[in-house]
């Protein structure tokens, strides 16, 4: 196993991306000004790495100049990113220098060191951007074995992106004190992570993974204008799921479509399908056959 690969991205005096160049992960780089560090004022995405390949790296790249809209960051440079992006992929490599299993790449765009232009507008500033590369952690066992959740209410209703846009519910962002907390509560409470419940009723997200549901030959997930974040993996699911016969829907859920489902997972970059064992502490049938097919084609995109 190799030291992670970093990336730093060069901007001009706009904001503009022009390029980047590789940098010593073991040497500090950020201000302790930089508002990513003060305030979590930013966005990020986390592209997962097979064998080389970068996995759906342009909606990777589409949702990364989304929540950068949301906050009013300067528009990535998409050329620029994929770029950085690909050096750095190139170097997540084994002791013998060959491309790993599984890894990730990590890009994050801040908006910048507070007062660095001199400006009290915080649009100002210039932006301060990375693009970190690593060695993936195991999964093996969530995929194999299943996970257990619990649900937690998010404590807003389910059209919160409609009624206040501010809280930027869909972007996202450095802010993940939050999310970090879901996954202590949900420990507290014997299990391994955590969906999200809106106040009125129906089921959002999990700290940083998406749900999908199936029932019979369908499979479901909730929209994804409830003020969650659109899934990239799950977006891959469904599109293999298709190809293969099954039915996909997007669509207003309840917690008793949990209990009528067949088969329930939680969907992410990184960890990919992972099936849901129990909820709530009540134990539920896990479709080991489909998870192992989906995982399977989730591992050989090259896209």
């Amino acid at each position: 196993m190799t030291e992670p690969a970093l990336a730093l991205l060069d901007f001009d005096a706009a904001g503009r991306a022009v390029g980047h160049h590789l940098a010593d992960v073991t040497q500090p780089h950020l201000s302790v000004l930089d508002l990513a560090a003060t305030r979590g004022d930013g966005v990020f995405e986390t592209i997962s790495l097979a064998n080389g390949h970068l996995q759906a790296l342009e909606p990777h790249l589409a949702r990364f100049a989304h929540s950068a809209a949301m906050l009013d960051l300067p528009a990535p440079d998409p050329e620029a990113w994929r770029a950085a992006i690909r050096a750095v992929a190139a170097l997540v490599v084994d002791a013998d220098g060959a491309p790993v299993d599984e890894g990730f790449v990590k890009i994050v765009m801040s908006r910048g060191v507070e007062g660095g232009s001199g400006s009290l507008d915080p649009r100002a500033l210039v932006p301060t951007g990375w693009v970190l590369g690593a060695v993936a952690p195991d999964h093996g066992a969530a995929r194999r074995d299943g996970i257990r959740i619990v649900l937690l209410d998010r404590g807003y209703r389910h059209d919160i992106a409609q009624t206040a846009p501010w809280l930027l519910t869909g972007a996202k962002t450095l802010s993940y004190a939050i999310n970090r907390g879901v996954f202590r509560e949900a420990a507290r409470r014997g299990a391994d992570d955590a969906l999200f419940v809106s106040t009125d009723g129906f089921l959002l997200e999990g700290a940083v993974s998406n749900l999908v549901l199936r029932r019979g030959q369908t499979l479901r997930t909730p929209r994804t204008d409830l003020g969650i974040l659109a899934g990239t993996t799950q977006v891959d699911m469904f599109a293999w799921a298709e190809s293969v016969g099954y039915a996909t829907e997007y669509a207003l859920l309840t917690p008793q479509d949990l209990e009528e489902a067949d088969a329930v997972w939680l969907v992410s970059s990184g960890r990919h399908a992972a099936p849901v064992r129990a909820i709530d502490g009540r134990e539920r049938p896990v479709d080991a056959e489909l998870t192992a097919r989906v995982n399977a084609a989730l591992h050989a995109r090259t896209h």
